[in-house]
């Protein structure tokens, strides 16, 4: 285990980090995987009070990240930081006509992983996936599978623990169908988001 007693977690993210977090309420985890990592967490060690915070925003991009970096992840000085961001992106190009290239995401990203980096953060990068439900969103591989490729090279020049969720998830998918995971192939049901706490306590050896 990594992680130690009193350092502080941050989930950073879209929708699917966010999970109907209460705005109001700074310690609000939401409802999806980041309150479930937190609760694995302290089932499994007890003794080891670290603390979990979540700033994911629904339909953020890589750039919306950029824009709120210093109060929403520099000035809260967390110990670990864990990013799940990329599927707006790709989604923006379908049903609003408003792509992100692959280059402006890498640029973007770094912009936000170097200032983490030079203030000692250990990082978490997390694939953006979609989940095969429909002929449509199959399509997004096109401009998905790139950005994945983007985040597994982040993650190595970065030496950031990577949680392989896209390839995780389609092998789940031949365990049970797409839609169990996630009905709509991006926002996960109570299981996809159990699956991602599962793979980020693994990847991060909690």
């Amino acid at each position: 285990m990594y992680i130690a007693g009193n350092q502080l977690v941050l989930f950073q993210g879209d929708s699917v980090t966010d999970c109907g977090r209460d705005r109001a309420d700074p310690g609000s985890l939401g409802g999806g995987y980041a309150a479930m990592t937190a609760a694995w967490f302290a089932a499994a060690h007890p003794g080891t009070p670290a603390r979990f915070m979540n700033r994911g925003i629904s339909g953020n991009r890589v750039k919306d990240l950029q824009v709120r970096w210093s109060v929403d992840c520099l000035d809260l000085k967390p110990d670990w930081l864990s990013i799940l961001i990329g599927i707006n992106d790709c989604w923006r190009r379908y049903d609003s006509g408003d792509p992100t290239g692959v280059e402006g995401f890498e640029a973007g990203y770094r912009g936000i992983l170097e200032p983490a980096r030079k203030a000692g953060i250990r990082l978490v990068l997390m694939e953006p996936f979609v989940l095969h439900i429909t002929p449509e969103r199959a399509s997004w591989r096109e401009d998905l599978d790139p950005k994945i490729a983007v985040v597994r090279k982040l993650a190595r020049e970065y030496s950031a623990k990577l949680v392989p969720l896209d390839s995780m998830f389609r092998e789940a998918c031949g365990e049970r169908e797409p839609s169990f995971w996630a009905a709509d192939g991006v926002h996960p049901s109570a299981a996809g988001h159990a699956f991602i706490s599962r793979a980020w306590l693994s990847a991060v050896g909690a």
